[in-house]
């Protein structure tokens, strides 16, 4: 089965989506239209931004949701997925490609996403930090043994797993974790700590988001984050979608039962070759390609 990927934040880099603007009409209707429903040009920043501009919250989510949804729309009739799955932000894209929400929708979303957790990361100092070369087990006892507010965030491949929390909570992890054996623990560059319970306030907001837009049944299973299972009813999508921001991505056991259930090459559709990396990582005998 063809099981179809996309990246989430991180995944940005300068001049992304216009080579896609310059060689397709269809691309540039949506980029438009983009512009107008966020009320500012995006496409400005994606094409000639700096790399600090394009780091914004703001800016970064409807980013890559933009440059996923629009090569996917170019692809036209070569896109048939059997099966979808996208990493935190990138669960939007996947959405809108498997007909469960239309791009207007879906970019208002996360456009408010973006918002709703660009301000929570406001309201409480905090960060997250990846840790490379132990076992999630370890990781997650030291989780729970430290003082403060710090999760297991993103389960990303066997051997790494970015944890999220209050600054100090993540600093006084990343020395108990050192002194575990991870290879490394080192603090990211974020602007808070996503997929933590310091985004309820994010949460709130997106919810009542969700709960007021239309999301239809699905062309095909999308595999949630938060419970790394198929899904088909939209309901149910939904509810995945709201505790997504305060629960980890289970990324890792996502692609395992996508290749439990048949999966068999994978592509990823958006910036960057992040989740193949990960694919490679987490089982080297499917098929991982990409189209960027």
């Amino acid at each position: 089965m063809h099981a179809y990927i996309f990246p989430g934040q991180g995944a940005q880099f300068q001049g992304m989506g216009f080579d896609l603007f310059k060689k397709s009409e269809l691309a540039q209707e949506y980029f438009n239209t983009a512009n107008n429903i966020l009320g500012f040009s995006i496409t400005d920043i994606m094409f000639e931004g700096t790399v600090e501009d394009l780091k914004q919250t703001k800016v970064t989510q409807p980013a890559i949701f933009l440059h996923s949804v629009v090569l996917t729309k170019t692809l036209g009739t070569d896109f048939n997925p059997e099966m979808v799955a996208g990493h935190s932000l990138g669960e939007f894209s996947a959405l809108v490609s498997n007909g469960v929400l239309d791009f207007e929708s879906a970019l208002k979303l996360v456009s408010q996403r973006a918002l709703a957790m660009q301000k929570a990361c406001e309201l409480e100092p905090s960060t997250m930090a990846a840790v490379l070369g132990l076992e999630d087990k370890i990781v997650e006892e030291v989780c729970n043994q430290v003082g403060g507010i710090v999760v297991a965030a993103n389960y990303n491949c066997p051997g790494q797993l970015v944890i999220s929390g209050e600054i100090n909570a993540i600093d006084h992890a990343c020395e108990i974790l050192k002194e575990s054996g991870a290879r490394r623990a080192l603090v990211l560059p974020v602007g808070g700590a996503f997929h933590s319970p310091l985004m309820e306030p994010a949460r709130e907001e997106l919810a009542a988001a969700i709960e007021n837009t239309i999301f239809n049944k699905p062309t095909c299973p999308i595999y949630q984050n938060v419970t790394a299972k198929a899904v088909n009813n939209p309901t149910e999508i939904k509810e995945n979608l709201i505790a997504q921001l305060t629960a980890p991505v289970r990324w890792s056991q996502t692609i395992k039962q996508m290749i439990a259930d048949g999966g068999t090459e994978f592509t990823e559709i958006g910036p960057g070759k992040v989740l193949q990396g990960l694919m490679r990582k987490i089982d080297r005998n499917v098929i991982a390609n990409g189209i960027s």
